[in-house]
């Protein structure tokens, strides 16, 4: 079962703060989680999805440029939305499924969680 960035994972108690329109965790389990997630260049700009077990590290690869390709090409670097999955298996599957819809309905699943496209980059990293 996976969870958005607005919820908290069975049997790990998470407390949350809330900045600006969006609410994440306050402290994410590392070690344990795997996280879909999707960049952006701006609101509604280029948008990449990835896959990752840690996301605070590839968050600043990916803003720092330091691994070549799509995401430093075109500059996307802002965090719009992530979630966790139980295993990085389901993480993959969630990923493909994602990079297969309509642009219109990854915005649409941005935008109901980060109505103003807020880099939680940032939030999560502290």
């Amino acid at each position: 079962m996976a969870t958005g960035a607005l919820a908290s994972t069975a049997n790990v108690r998470r407390s949350t703060f809330r900045v600006t329109s969006v609410e994440v965790p306050a402290t994410l389990d590392i070690m344990r989680d795997t996280f879909v997630y999707m960049l952006a260049s701006k609101p509604h700009g280029t948008i990449y999805i990835g896959v990752t077990g840690d996301l605070i590290r590839r968050g600043a690869e990916h803003r720092d440029g330091t691994i070549a390709g799509f995401t430093q090409r075109y500059g996307v670097k802002r965090l719009v939305w992530f979630e966790t999955t139980p295993n990085i298996a389901a993480a993959i599957q969630r990923e493909k499924t994602l990079k297969h819809w309509p642009r219109a309905w990854k915005i649409s699943l941005i935008e109901r969680q980060n109505p103003n496209w807020d880099d939680l980059f940032n939030m999560i990293a502290r």
